[in-house]
């Protein structure tokens, strides 16, 4: 089977950019820079919630990280203090054109492995 797919693309109407970022695994990780907010790790990454949710912390922006599996068993229910463990950086809201150029630092294929079952729109297309 051949199908033809245009090279170039118009755009016919202008959209506007979101000022709002969504709040996305993805856009966490790109926010967090792909690393563990407690060692810096790079790799498998989960989520943590900095004031964990048993202890009425909630899930959003300024309170979720990017966190590698060791560091957030680590940390488990426990605060911070509790746990030993310090942030990197505070957590906080993206500003969109903020995260537009974080994500300038990454190449276009860079998606963790464990992603590309649910990303078929980065799948190579055969010619």
């Amino acid at each position: 089977m051949s199908l033809r797919i245009p090279s170039v693309v118009v755009l016919k109407d202008y959209v506007k950019p979101q000022k709002r970022v969504a709040f996305t695994r993805f856009n966490l990780f790109l926010r967090d820079e792909f690393r563990c907010q407690y060692c810096g790790a790079k790799g498998e990454l989960t989520f943590d919630h900095v004031v964990p949710r048993a202890s009425g912390g909630i899930t959003s922006w300024e309170n979720v990280v990017a966190a590698c599996a060791p560091c957030n068993l680590r940390k488990g229910s426990k605060s911070l203090r509790q746990a030993g463990l310090a942030l990197r950086k505070p957590p906080r809201q993206p500003a969109a054109q903020e995260l537009l150029n974080m994500g300038r630092k990454f190449p276009p294929n860079h998606l963790h492995d464990s992603w590309m079952d649910f990303l078929y729109w980065d799948a190579e297309l055969e010619a």
